[in-house]
C-alpha cells in the first residue's frame, strides 16, 4: 500500500475538503482519502501508485493548487495487536 500526501493551497473550509475528497474518489481507486483545510493537506491510501501527472490533471482545473506530492510505503496499524502485546509484557 502507498500513502500519498498532497500539499494543496486553496482549501478554506469543510466543503473544500469534501470537494477534493470527491475528486480523488471519482478519479482513482483508493482505500481511503482524508483532507484538512487547516493543514492544507490531503492524504490518500491506495494499493497502487497514483500518477502525479494525473493528480495534477484532476485537481488543477478546480482552482486548488497542488504545491507538493510525497509518497511513502503505508502499513496498516494493528491497534488490537499492540494492545494485546502490551498486556503480555
Amino acid at each position: 500500500m502507498i500513502k500519498t500526501i498532497l500539499k494543496i493551497d486553496g482549501m478554506k473550509c469543510g466543503m473544500c475538503e469534501a470537494h477534493i475528497n470527491e475528486l480523488i474518489i471519482k478519479n482513482f481507486k483508493v482505500n481511503k482519502v482524508a483532507s484538512s483545510h487547516i493543514k492544507n493537506e490531503t492524504i490518500i491510501i491506495s494499493e497502487d501508485d497514483i500518477s502525479e501527472e494525473i493528480l495534477h490533471q484532476v485537481i488543477d482545473p478546480t482552482g486548488y493548487i497542488v504545491l507538493s506530492i510525497e509518497k511513502e510505503p503505508y502499513q496498516k496499524k494493528h491497534f488490537f495487536k499492540k494492545i494485546f502485546k502490551n498486556k503480555e509484557n
